[in-house]
């Protein structure tokens, strides 16, 4: 390899560095609310920090919401493929869960309102 190869070599990485940094360095602030959203329509709105369990109920079935240490998760949910439970905890303001099968979505987001923070 030639020298001009290691520059530009090294100019990508730099490249990609500055890129995962802006990317995931400056990441979404810790968020206040969670959303729940049923087939379009707010349902509820919940506080983060306050430990609570709200059973989302829907005309294709059932999702069990979890909010505990300030995180939101689905615990349970009778979908056929059940991607919302094996979905990670969620916490930062834009972070979703979505239930396709139910037309369910739980979103975080730092104010009361159903708009998200970016």
């Amino acid at each position: 390899m030639k020298k001009a190869d290691f520059i530009l070599i090294a100019v990508v990485l730099f490249v990609v560095a500055v890129l995962v940094f802006v990317l995931y360095g400056t990441g979404a602030h810790i968020g206040a609310y969670v959303t729940v959203e049923v087939d379009g329509t707010v349902v509820e709105t919940l506080p983060l920090d306050k430990n609570t369990t709200y059973e989302i109920k829907t005309a294709g079935g059932t999702n069990t919401l979890v909010i505990d240490d300030g995180f939101a998760y689905v615990s349970e949910a009778d979908c056929p493929d059940k991607i919302c439970v094996s979905h990670r905890k969620i916490n930062k303001s834009g972070e979703s869960i979505i239930c396709l099968p139910h037309k369910v979505i739980v979103t975080v987001s730092s104010s009361e309102s159903a708009e998200v923070d970016l």
